[in-house]
């Protein structure tokens, strides 16, 4: 009898198995005859859950609101296929630099449904934005009020929103926490109202049009209440149309995870609004890691297996193709793709040239060996986004599956990719 996906971690993408055979099974695909085909590492993408997950978020605002958008925080996973896949869904988009921006226009996004944050836009930025018809700008600080007004000059008037740092933080690493005072981004809300002035009254004669605020406190949060909290801090700024509330929603990156259901996070958002703004408000919410995290897999190959203190097994890829367990601490689960159980304690390690290269520190593999094919779930949040060249390793390819198919939307780098960018 097959194994279905109730006996796989809820971390792994929507519709995942384990075939009669003990294979892992992704988007229709076999993981380990992916892995043959197109090399390790790689990251493997179900184009389904993709589309699913950002049908949830659609449905789950449209049961409790009228008047709403979600915004995909492009962040996330800045691949132009997958911008490709949520404009197509529906959704809106969130960029943060003007390289997102352009994968975003690529992409497919209408302009006037994209939203540009960033703490220290340039004035190359800006401009980019305004002649690409971005529809909003969030403003995140004083000095960035004047050079959008410089931009603007003469131009229609430039819809914005003001961020709000509102001192309100949920349970998550200090480095993917946005929402306390001390914190870079946002106007402090002692500092807000001068701003939120200065913007619909200040000497830039009408070139900013302010449509309401945005704020965000953090990112992979695990309880609702901060979300109602940070809601309950931003009341006293005053009445305004719109609210973009962030996005925050964690994923299961391991079995022991239970992020809240989607249909819950965006109950306590919107009813908090209702009860504490008012009705009627216009929502704007910008998930991304729960949008694309438990989208992707990555697949490995073991290259050694060395046991001293500890058991090491050590894969051809690591901290070039995820930054984030040695950046922040984040914890991922992994299993050899056609032998899934544990009975080996390990530590799953990368290539590179620091004993801080470490992926996950506390799996339990079956037997691993040499050539095995290790999978980590939940690497579609961050993982293509921050992979990097250390050690000249080139970066892993982005591969979609869907319904048995499997194709390439990001090649793998060559070594000549490496070089390509020198000036002689």
């Amino acid at each position: 009898m097959a194994a279905t996906r109730t006996q796989l971690s809820q971390a792994y993408p929507i519709g995942s198995r384990v075939d009669e055979d003990g294979r892992l099974q992704i988007g229709g695909c076999d993981a380990v005859e992916l892995a043959r085909e197109f090399g390790t590492p790689a990251y493997i993408v179900a184009e389904d859950d993709l589309r699913a997950r950002a049908q949830t978020f659609v449905e789950a605002f449209r049961a409790r609101t009228s008047d709403f958008d979600v915004l995909f925080a492009s962040k996330a996973f800045p691949c132009t296929a997958v911008y490709r896949v949520l404009a197509e869904e529906g959704i809106a988009c969130d960029v943060a630099s003007g390289g997102e921006l352009a994968l975003a226009l690529r992409g497919g996004f209408d302009p006037a449904r994209i939203y540009m944050h960033g703490n220290a836009k340039s004035v190359a930025e800006l401009r980019f934005a305004r002649e690409a018809g971005v529809g909003h700008i969030v403003i995140d600080n004083a000095d960035e009020i004047e050079r959008l007004e410089a931009v603007v000059g003469d131009g229609p008037p430039q819809p914005v929103l003001l961020r709000v740092t509102p001192d309100v933080r949920g349970m998550t690493n200090d480095k993917i926490s946005t929402g306390q005072a001390d914190s870079k981004f946002g106007f402090s809300m002692a500092d807000a109202p001068a701003a939120i002035a200065r913007v619909t009254r200040g000497p830039g004669g009408g070139r900013l049009d302010l449509v309401g605020l945005h704020m965000h406190i953090g990112s992979q949060i695990l309880e609702l209440d901060p979300f109602r909290r940070a809601i309950e801090a931003i009341a006293p700024l005053g009445d305004f149309g719109t609210y973009n509330l962030g996005g925050g929603l964690g994923v299961a990156y391991t079995a022991e995870q239970e992020p809240p259901r989607i249909a819950d996070y965006v109950a306590a958002k919107v009813d908090t609004v209702t009860r504490v703004l008012g009705p009627g408000k216009r929502i704007l919410d910008e998930p991304g890691r729960a949008l694309v995290a438990n989208s992707t897999v990555t697949l490995y190959t073991v290259q050694s297996v060395k046991r001293n203190v500890s058991t090491w097994v050590a894969v051809d890829g690591g901290m070039s193709d995820n930054l984030r367990p040695m950046l922040y601490g984040a914890v991922y689960e992994a299993q050899v793709a056609d032998r899934f159980g544990g009975g080996t304690p390990v530590k799953v390690v990368g290539k590179h040239c620091e004993s801080g290269d470490v992926i996950v520190r506390d799996a339990e593999l079956a037997d691993p060996r040499v050539g095995d094919v290790i999978v980590t779930p939940a690497t579609g949040a961050y993982g293509h986004a921050m992979a990097n060249n250390y050690n000249g390793v080139p970066r892993p390819p982005v591969i979609f599956v869907s319904q048995g198919d499997a194709r390439v939307v990001v090649r793998r780098e060559t070594y000549d990719d490496l070089f390509a960018r020198d000036v002689d």
